[in-house]
């Protein structure tokens, strides 16, 4: 059973001060259901935030890491995330014996804390999580809360060193003149999001230029010219839409900051970035598995590594190449009041980064659970209805073709994208340490 993030808060906030306390506390059979919460829980915080897509994805990360090495000594058989990520060292051993969920639950909170900009909305579902393990005992709780924060304070110290600071001070980017180079698009005109993101310190990469995308095809308004064909095929897309195209357009939109204007006003929508909605379907793979703590801890904290590296190799290229969006080509070429069906995102166009970060991150979740259907529920918050998919490769498959739907991609970013984010999750897949279960999933 799955429970909306309210609901599961309030079902465990009763469970602390309630007979459903196990006498055992450890034995109690809704302990992944805390990951979750606490997951969803950032979620909400950065929605409300508006954090660019890859600002939300280095927060996951970051903070699901302190999260699962703080609770993986609860099982022996889980494997540290220290020596396998960039830069770090082990975390510190506890004082004593501790358990490992509450342990967890404090550093992932810590973490996260520290990384939003309105942490005191994290609070209430903080604390409500944290009373679950109201019924341990005293020096438990204190020997665990003082791991949990230990862990944090290490993992901070780490980012801090990953690049994400110096790229604070940088100068402002400025957009190009020239005739084939990303200029800011309507309604907002928005300047281009996170231009040094590609200088960040990786989580599972090594050398980055590794993961290079192909040249797209040069720029060219020349009837029959490679780049040419591709702007038109986005056009003729659009004006043949079918519902169901239009549906997926709308289910992978996942941008988190949408601008409306009606007449002289303008609002905007907050909504879920592509990389929460990723974490979103980890969840349900978590829950639909029957995942434990430790378990869980470790699926978000590989796939949020696989979508932070993910965002970086993209970001690299789409300030490397500039392209320009479909939107502003076709209005100069093709039609002057053409529309996408999509609000197009403030940053350059190739690599399609729904088309990288998605398929990367299928590759992880396809280690932990094999080509598992699921029904993806993530979107409903935001007023659209369940998907179903055979596996998570199909997801990512639908995903990085729904920004063709959309109108903001053209194909070679998606095809190009797609091969991209697969070398990347399975570099993740490796360095983690996944590849035997993938060997062991798959027929």
């Amino acid at each position: 059973m799955r429970f909306s993030s309210l609901a599961l808060v309030l079902l465990l906030a009763g469970c602390a001060s309630g007979s459903q306390i196990d006498a055992d506390p450890v034995a109690r059979a809704e302990d992944g259901a805390v990951v979750r919460a606490s997951v969803q829980a950032l979620t909400d915080v950065m929605v409300y935030d508006i954090f660019s897509p890859p600002q939300a994805s280095r927060v996951y990360a970051y903070a699901t890491i302190a999260g699962h090495e703080a609770a993986r000594l609860d099982d022996p058989a889980a494997v540290p995330l220290a020596g396998r990520l960039n830069g770090l060292d082990a975390v510190p051993s506890p004082a004593g014996p501790i358990d490992g969920r509450l342990a967890g639950t404090h550093a992932f909170f810590r973490v996260a804390d520290a990384m939003v900009f309105s942490a005191e909305r994290l609070a209430p579902a903080r604390d409500s999580l944290l009373a679950t393990f109201d019924a341990l005992p005293e020096g438990l709780r204190q020997r665990s809360a003082a791991h949990g924060e230990a862990v944090a304070a290490q993992i901070l110290a780490w980012a801090a060193g990953d690049g994400y600071d110096r790229t604070r001070s940088l100068p402002r980017y400025a957009a190009s003149t020239e005739p084939d180079r990303w200029q800011p698009t309507p309604p907002g005109y928005i300047e281009a999001i996170e231009p040094y993101w590609g200088q960040l310190r990786p989580f599972v990469l090594g050398d980055v230029a590794e993961y290079q995308a192909p040249d797209p095809p040069p720029f060219s308004t020349e009837a029959g010219s490679a780049f040419f064909e591709d702007v038109r095929e986005v056009y003729e897309v659009e004006q043949a839409l079918t519902e169901e195209e239009r549906a997926i357009a709308a289910f992978w939109d996942c941008n988190p900051f949408v601008l409306y204007e009606e007449g002289h006003l303008s609002y905007a929508a907050k909504k879920i970035t592509p990389g929460g909605h990723w974490m979103g379907i980890a969840a349900i793979a978590i829950d639909q598995s029957g995942d434990g703590p430790v378990e869980a801890w470790a699926t978000f904290a590989h796939t949020a590594v696989a979508l932070a590296d993910a965002f970086i190799v993209s970001w690299i290229d789409k300030y490397r190449t500039n392209v320009i969006r479909p939107e502003t080509v076709i209005r100069r070429t093709l039609d002057p009041m053409w529309q996408p069906v999509l609000q197009t995102p403030p940053f350059p166009e190739y690599t399609s980064g729904h088309s990288v970060i998605s398929t990367a991150a299928a590759e992880v979740l396809t280690a932990h659970y094999g080509d598992l259907a699921f029904a993806d529920d993530t979107e409903v918050p935001y007023g659209l209805p369940i998907r179903h998919f055979d596996s998570f490769r199909a997801a990512a498959a639908e995903a990085a073709i729904s920004r063709l739907y959309g109108g903001i991609h053209f194909r070679p970013a998606i095809e190009n994208g797609v091969e991209q984010g697969r070398a990347v999750g399975q570099a993740a897949v490796d360095r983690l340490g996944l590849t035997d279960d993938i060997a062991q999933r798959q027929p």
